[in-house]
């Protein structure tokens, strides 16, 4: 049963860092694509960037310049590291990859406040 583990996750003050990592276990393929989604209570899940298997990247406009997406295909891991955070950026953040379907992480708790 493949399973995608987050974390990194956690209380950080505005303008701080924090760096979320995503590892498949239990997978034989490697995911098309790799990515990260964020949710608040009360509104849809939205994505915040993507990484194809040939390293090509998209981002939210709300975190370009801030966040960068990469990962590690002989691992299958994700990796987002985020920059300048900022209190809007306060989210439960969710690993996703695809492989002819869509496989969920647990999520993992972002705080950013003073």
């Amino acid at each position: 049963q493949v399973q995608l583990v987050e974390s990194g996750g956690g209380l950080v003050p505005p303008g701080g860092s924090l760096r979320l990592s995503c590892a498949a276990s239990g997978s034989t393929f490697s995911f098309n694509t790799m990515g990260w989604y964020r949710q608040v209570p009360g509104e849809e899940r939205e994505l915040v960037a993507a990484i194809t298997r040939g390293g090509s990247t998209n981002y939210a406009d709300s975190v370009k310049g801030r966040f960068a997406i990469s990962r590690d295909n002989a691992k299958n891991t994700v990796y987002l590291q985020m920059n300048s955070l900022k209190p809007e950026d306060t989210a439960v953040y969710y690993c996703n990859g695809w492989y002819y379907r869509d496989y969920w992480g647990q999520g993992t708790q972002v705080t950013v406040s003073s």
